[in-house]
């Protein structure tokens, strides 16, 4: 007797998700299969097909349906398994000769790893759902933005056209009795972009309505850096980790050759406000006259 139907069975792939901030993986399976069903035609399903048989004496032929399942779009997770999450945070020694500034117990510098890339994305993720902790579906919310600011942050930091983005972290310092799992040691994180003015512009989005192939100005007055995302765990602030990446962030710009940098903030954001101000930012006053969304654009001269 022909089979009727044959279905391999593969075994399930798992990706690892997060939640609460927690760097305990849960598992979920992720299942692929593919069927095949072989009909044959003598087959009557019931007797009053039995008029066919005529037709199905024939001679024998074989039906062969190929069925699949719809291919389940690759979305980039942070299933990786390169992404140790309890691996400890690197020596200074291991560094080598990477730029950082050191300020009370702990330590700015450009993020290494991808567990660091990770952490960041979360920290971001943390704040920008800070107060609306108690919103449902929050924590799904969190995870799928940190997915994808992970691998965002990943491409921004290539350099692509003369433009460069470098991911800025503060850590906590290394201590002689004691290391730090990378999760449990990032406090901070900002980007710093450097990028080029597009022909005609004297601030950055000022020719919002530019063409499509418009000419983009890479002569060094042009360039100009940008900073973006900064955010500072809640327990770990007011101890001067906002100002002081700040700072590396403006001198790493500055060794650059970049004269300005600029900074968007919420209207409505009266501390992060007050911080620019002391670290010397002012306000872009023609792009604030033509205001559209709830941001100021800031200046620095460096």
């Amino acid at each position: 007797m022909s089979p009727m139907s044959t279905i391999p069975i593969h075994r399930p792939e798992f990706g690892t998700l997060f939640f609460n901030g927690s760097p305990n993986p849960y598992k979920c399976p992720r299942v692929t299969s593919s069927w095949t069903m072989a009909m044959d035609s003598k087959f009557s399903p019931t007797k009053k097909n039995s008029i066919n048989n005529d037709y199905s004496t024939k001679k024998n032929e074989e039906l062969s349906v190929q069925l699949s399942t719809p291919p389940i779009s690759k979305v980039e997770t942070l299933n990786s398994n390169n992404l140790q999450f309890d691996r400890l945070q690197p020596s200074d020694q291991e560094l080598g000769r990477v730029n950082r500034f050191e300020f009370g117990q702990f330590v700015a510098r450009e993020a290494v790893l991808d567990e660091e890339y990770w952490t960041a994305a979360w920290l971001r993720a943390e704040s920008h759902w800070e107060n609306r902790a108690y919103e449902r579906y929050v924590d799904n919310y969190k995870r799928k933005f940190s997915e994808q600011e992970f691998h965002a942050l990943k491409r921004r930091c290539k350099v692509q056209n003369g433009d460069s983005c470098s991911c800025i972290i503060t850590v906590r310092k290394e201590q002689k009795n004691a290391k730090h799992s990378t999760l449990k040691s990032v406090v901070g994180t900002l980007d710093l972009n450097i990028r080029y003015l597009l022909q005609g512009e004297t601030y950055p989005g000022e020719r919002v309505k530019a063409p499509f192939f418009c000419c983009i100005n890479r002569t060094p007055p042009s360039r100009y850096g940008y900073i973006a995302n900064l955010c500072v765990i809640k327990s770990a602030r007011r101890q001067g980790i906002a100002s002081n990446m700040l700072s590396f962030a403006i001198g790493a710009a500055k060794s650059d050759g970049v004269t300005q940098v600029y900074v968007h903030v919420h209207k409505n954001n009266s501390p992060a406000q007050i911080l620019y101000q002391k670290m010397g930012f002012e306000m872009v006053q023609m792009a604030n006259s033509q205001l559209v969304e709830e941001t100021y654009l800031l200046r620095l001269q460096t």
